[in-house]
């Protein structure tokens, strides 16, 4: 049998062999090019680090407040104590946001945003009053998340005032602290009917389950505890709709309410 030919033999070689290596100039072409392109990566990152970290172009100049009621908006930026002049992007909005919250309990919620090129924006939410509690000749306000949050020389119109006239007896005190009392108090004091929330001038709590509220034209309203707060609301509507002249009115067992004109 006849061995292959020679022909056919350098074909195989050229096979085995594979392509041709790219010539020294093409390589060193390639290298050139790669490091022109780190060279402009790295530039680039320098570059944008000196304009956000060491150029005045991209500073903090200015603080603005947005959504305060009863608060300043120089209260709210001085507690905030933003780093003016400072490069905006280094401003630790975090931080910010901690100390407010710290400084001033009355704002509930706040948002601290940069505006670009050179403003912190700080967006507050301030706690709402539900309740307030004497103190002496001032008043603390509580919120509907029972904390008592500020404290107050003049009453806010329309809030009713909180008195815990409670008889403290050792295993009450356990059972029933005066915060857990209060907490109770709020939720009352949200489920009240809009209508009677206006003339509510007092919600005092004589125990968990007896809570009354006293309201204007010496009406009172026995609302016994926190329990089903809606349905003793829809009932106290239907009931003073019914019996308009009557000053006293028992929601306790709302589906078994009373009225009574003495």
């Amino acid at each position: 049998m006849a061995g292959p030919s020679t022909a056919e033999r350098g074909e195989r070689q050229k096979l085995e062999s594979g392509p041709p290596r790219p010539p020294l100039v093409g390589r060193l072409r390639r290298l050139r090019r790669l490091i022109i392109l780190l060279l402009v990566v790295v530039l680039a990152g320098a570059a944008a680090v000196w304009i956000l970290y060491g150029s005045s172009w991209l500073r903090t100049e200015r603080v603005s407040v947005s959504g305060t009621r009863v608060l300043t908006p120089a209260q709210v930026r001085e507690a905030a104590g933003v780093p003016v002049g400072s490069p905006l992007v280094s401003v630790d909005t975090d931080a910010i946001e901690a100390r407010l919250l710290r400084e001033l309990p009355r704002i509930d919620s706040v948002e601290v945003v940069r505006s670009w090129p050179h403003g912190i924006g700080l967006r507050v939410t301030e706690r709402t009053p539900v309740l307030i509690v004497g103190k002496g000749a001032k008043f603390v306000e509580v919120d509907a998340k029972g904390v008592r949050f500020a404290t107050v020389s003049e009453a806010p119109k329309g809030v009713p005032v909180l008195e815990l006239a409670v008889s403290r007896g050792a295993a009450a005190a356990r059972r029933f602290p005066a915060d857990r009392l209060v907490r109770e108090a709020v939720r009352i004091a949200g489920d009240i009917p809009d209508r009677v929330a206006r003339d509510t001038r007092t919600l005092k709590v004589r125990s968990y389950d007896a809570v009354s509220l006293e309201l204007t034209g010496g009406r009172t309203v026995e609302w016994g505890s926190a329990e089903k707060g809606r349905a003793k609301a829809r009932t106290l509507l239907a009931l003073m709709k019914a019996d308009s002249g009557a000053r006293h009115f028992d929601v306790s067992a709302p589906t078994a309410p009373a009225s009574s004109s003495s």
